[in-house]
């Protein structure tokens, strides 16, 4: 889960392209310093593993809580802290994530929430790393996201400076005490980290 949330001060990086007429664009000049919230209604982290060689398994947590502080003349002093409900793991089936939740797997009883807290942002000329602790299941480990900037602009609903970022990553599952029926089902978790933050200040 990185990311991600998030490589967020990938200002310095090569924008994704959208379409135009969006509210949003990838336009680094609309980036304004600041402290940000994390929407939580458009921010999720998508994980996926190989499950048995036979498909791929896909599922997503969302509705995290956070801050991003972020200056765009200097992106290396971005800093990062997401919170991510386990309760809010979305799987296609209902038995799918009441297995995940349980003791054997998550358990969401004990250990309610993820964190991601970033440590260092490498800006470079094709994007940028945003290395930080992951901490799922009362375990730590320091985790690698590679981030692109999305883009920025006025929300017109909520009326809120946002900008936006999306960030890939891959995490071990053994390395958080979820390395059963490993190497059947992969260790190796692809993450995508897309991630909306508001202007508070």
């Amino acid at each position: 889960m990185r990311h991600a949330l998030l490589a967020l001060a990938l200002i310095a990086a090569p924008a994704i392209a959208q379409p135009a007429g969006k509210p949003g664009a990838p336009d680094v000049s609309r980036v304004q310093a600041g402290t940000y919230t994390v929407d939580p209604n458009h921010t999720q982290v998508l994980w996926s593993v190989d499950h048995m060689g036979f498909s791929v398994l896909q599922g997503a947590f969302g509705s995290p809580t956070g801050t991003l502080t972020l200056d765009p003349k200097n992106p290396a002093a971005a800093k990062l802290s997401l919170t991510f409900p386990m309760t809010a793991i979305t799987t296609t089936s209902a038995m799918f994530k009441e297995h995940l939740s349980s003791a054997n797997w998550f358990d969401v009883a004990k250990y309610p929430e993820a964190t991601f807290v970033s440590t260092k942002v490498a800006a470079s000329g094709r994007g940028a790393q945003v290395t930080g602790n992951l901490t799922i299941k009362g375990v730590t480990r320091p985790v690698t996201l590679q981030a692109k900037f999305y883009g920025a602009g006025t929300n017109p609903m909520s009326k809120a400076t946002t900008v936006g970022f999306s960030a890939t990553g891959t995490v071990r599952r053994s390395d958080f005490g979820l390395g059963a029926a490993v190497p059947v089902v992969d260790d190796q978790v692809q993450l995508t980290i897309n991630g909306a933050f508001e202007k508070q200040s």
